[in-house]
């Protein structure tokens, strides 16, 4: 609980700085008929920001695992008011799916708007345990399947000037104790694409990358790994989805949420890293921990 009332500390005066900064207004009109690609999809902030997109009118592909979630998500978009609404199943440890859903939507829409990445490996909530085949396996799946789709949607994101979402976490920008596989393929992607926007930018690809640092959401799967051990509370996977496909369309660099839970421990890692060290430990339970698969 001391992390959390250090971070309400300084949430007012960063939340002013945010909020003056943010310019553009967003209205949920100017996605509709976009045409969008969503990866880990049939569950958790995937599944919700299909739902979003849905009722703005955009034509969504979404992926992941398991077909018969994926009907079902599908099934809901559609009655939520989608232009279109499909789905692929397959796993993006085959590099080869991971082209192949984006030469379905090319089949589909005859061209991309927003490719979304969403997805992540299984992996567990626990005390590194030696296994480096794990971490390369997981970095197959959390970071190069994300630079295969990217690189596969990118003609078509020139042509529509269109936009690359990566979802992140902090633990992409912070290390973080139990979460050494994890917290490696975040930080891959936060090298992998904040260089590739430097690169847009000296090439003058008007393609935006946006790379969205978020905590801990109210996820099945999160609130299930984590309940008991991480003390600060989880925040709406409903207004996280959002917050992504707004930062996303505004073609915002990074997008941090929650604010005080994201953007100000990492002022506190360049300012002051041991003090962030020590209260980032304070806020895990190790009395509740136990190791679990997620």
């Amino acid at each position: 609980m001391a992390l959390l009332k250090v971070l309400v500390a300084f949430t007012g005066i960063f939340l002013a700085v945010y909020f003056y900064s943010a310019g553009d207004v967003f209205e949920p009109a100017m996605l509709k008929g976009k045409r969008v690609i969503v990866t880990g999809a049939s569950s958790g902030i995937g599944e919700q920001m299909a739902y979003h997109l849905a009722k703005m009118g955009s034509h969504i592909l979404i992926t992941a695992r398991t077909e018969e979630k994926l009907k079902k998500v599908v099934a809901q978009c559609t009655h939520l008011g989608a232009a279109s609404a499909h789905y692929i199943a397959g796993s993006m440890d085959n590099l080869t799916f991971a082209k192949q859903v984006v030469h379905k939507a090319e089949n589909l829409f005859g061209g991309l708007d927003m490719l979304i990445l969403n997805h992540i490996g299984h992996t567990y909530f626990g005390y590194f345990d030696g296994n480096v085949d794990h971490v390369r396996d997981l970095l197959k799946i959390n970071f190069l399947s994300y630079a295969t789709m990217t690189v596969a949607a990118l003609p078509m994101l020139k042509i529509s000037n269109g936009n690359i979402v990566v979802v992140s976490s902090v633990a992409g920008k912070i290390g973080l104790p139990l979460t050494v596989p994890y917290s490696t393929t975040k930080f891959a992607l936060d090298g992998f694409f904040s260089s590739l926007r430097m690169e847009f930018i000296q090439q003058k690809t008007n393609v935006s990358i946006t790379l969205c640092i978020i905590s801990y959401i109210d996820t099945d799967s999160a609130l299930k790994t984590v309940s008991g051990v991480i003390q600060q509370p989880a925040a709406p996977k409903e207004e996280c989805a959002l917050e992504i496909i707004k930062g996303g369309f505004l073609r915002k660099r990074e997008v941090y949420y929650q604010y005080h839970a994201t953007k100000i421990p990492l002022l506190l890692r360049d300012w002051a890293p041991e003090i962030l060290q020590s209260l980032l430990l304070m806020n895990y339970n190790m009395d509740n921990f136990q190791r679990k698969e997620v």
